[in-house]
């Protein structure tokens, strides 16, 4: 497996693994994925990678802006998908592992995710990487009509 800097050429891959994590029902509020206009824009371009495995994306991972504030300027939220092939294999933790090192070496300092409480291995895989439970977010908002709480969890940059 490679880690690489997610690239426009490798969006019609993202996308369809987006739409996997969107179909589970437990990744996102989002009901279908953005174009690549819309998601470029909205995504830091030094922190977002993809895992490749024989030449073929099989999960990405990448950073938003929490705020514009200055005060907010060291942290950031990632998303994090692998495809449904490649669940259980190290890929996860592989992509966390690089956004960790590159927004660390950026000089940020906080790095938060919010989670719904049953993707389970999600949560799992962040606790791993060092990320704490900060508070659950409860009826956070509503997901194909029905209210969902959302876990915020929270890694600080080492040092």
């Amino acid at each position: 497996m490679e880690v690489v800097e997610l690239r426009a050429e490798h969006w019609p891959d993202v996308a369809r693994i987006y739409a996997e994590g969107i179909a589970t029902g437990n990744a996102t509020f989002e009901s279908s994925v953005p174009d690549w206009e819309r998601w470029d824009a909205s995504h830091l371009p030094e922190h977002r990678f993809v895992a490749l495995v024989d030449g073929r994306v099989v999960g990405w991972i990448a950073a938003s802006a929490v705020s514009d504030r200055c005060v907010y300027g060291g942290v950031v939220e990632n998303s994090i998908y692998v495809g449904a092939d490649a669940r259980g294999k190290g890929v996860g933790r592989a992509l966390l592992e690089r956004l960790i090192d590159s927004t660390e070496r950026a000089g940020v300092w906080t790095i938060e995710t919010g989670i719904f409480p049953e993707n389970e291995a999600s949560i799992r895989l962040h606790e791993r990487a060092g990320f704490e439970t900060v508070g659950v977010r409860k009826r956070l908002g509503k997901h194909n009509g029905v209210w969902r709480d959302v876990v915020l969890l929270e890694r600080r940059a080492q040092g």
